[in-house]
């Protein structure tokens, strides 16, 4: 059973532990007001901020899970995937998705995908670090790591079976992130399944970041009908968005060039009822075994 202190993902301290900081003042504030007999609202205004401070902690702990492996979102995403897939994670870092993803498909194989450089959120961002989190998972065997970056990622064409991307590419500006996205699309083969999670400020996030309403990605909502059309505009088709707590989610499908889609789709129907064959799942297995190893990043 995952725990906090079980992985080491990274997170600064004022990421972890900055509310437990600020709840430990606050509740000195309310001790010396109270001792000084300072008017009541005073001691009852610090109460009040250290009990939204471990609030606070617990809600980047427990629903952001700052040090926890991530919680895929739905249980859609490869679900009819047989035998073995690979996956790239984009914008991996210290290994919250890719480890999630390890124990969600135990036949699959990771590729992380990561500047390694620089910070990000993460101290000493570097593949040890992504490495260590996979072994303490017991996957260390199924997860190798690219230095890349996302806008121009250097993997063959059509490498991978999926793909997935938690709170990476909305860091990007927008003109990058279509150049993103479209780099997700070349490096996925027809019918690669993709699952982009990013961060949307709602109830959750606002309790635990007051002080980011109004700063980068945290600010106002998230634009819904934005990551819809760039994700379709890249060349995928949307077949699920949705919310969790702190998270807006899309999963989508690369979508097969109008002329494949017509042979597909004028086969007989195998039930023979007149309906029209779905594409999603039609021969994964077998596309798997057979470009495998096709091509490896340098």
């Amino acid at each position: 059973m995952d725990h906090i202190l079980r992985f080491d993902f990274g997170y600064g301290w004022a990421w972890n532990y900055g509310h437990l900081v600020a709840c430990g003042l606050f509740v000195a504030l309310a001790v010396v007001t109270w001792r000084r007999g300072w008017p009541r609202s005073l001691p009852a205004l610090a109460v009040a901020l250290a009990v939204w401070a471990m609030a606070g902690f617990a809600v980047t702990q427990l629903v952001i899970r700052f040090n926890l492996p991530v919680e895929m979102p739905t249980a859609a995403f490869l679900r009819g995937a047989a035998g073995p897939v690979e996956i790239l994670d984009v914008g991996a870092g210290s290994g919250r998705a890719s480890i999630a993803l390890l124990h969600a498909r135990p036949e699959s194989r990771v590729t992380a995908l990561d500047l390694y450089d620089g910070y990000f959120g993460i101290v000493d961002n570097t593949p040890d670090r992504l490495f260590a989190n996979a072994a303490i998972a017991g996957a260390r065997d199924r997860i190798d790591a690219v230095v890349g970056d996302m806008r121009e990622m250097p993997l063959g064409d059509r490498t991978f079976d999926a793909a997935v991307s938690v709170a990476a590419i909305d860091h990007l500006r927008r003109a990058d992130v279509e150049r993103a996205l479209a780099e997700v699309a070349r490096v996925l083969r027809p019918d690669g399944e993709f699952l982009l999670m990013v961060i949307n400020p709602d109830g959750w996030t606002r309790l635990a970041y007051p002080l980011f309403l109004h700063h980068g990605y945290f600010g106002g909502a998230t634009n819904h009908d934005f990551w819809r059309s760039s994700v379709a505009a890249a060349g995928f088709d949307v077949v699920e968005l949705g919310t969790r707590p702190a998270t807006l989610y899309l999963l989508a499908r690369k979508s097969r060039p109008a002329a494949a889609r017509r042979r597909l789709t004028a086969r007989p129907p195998r039930d023979g009822t007149g309906d029209r064959l779905r594409i999603a799942g039609s021969g994964y297995a077998d596309r798997v075994e057979s470009t495998r190893g096709s091509a490896t990043p340098p």
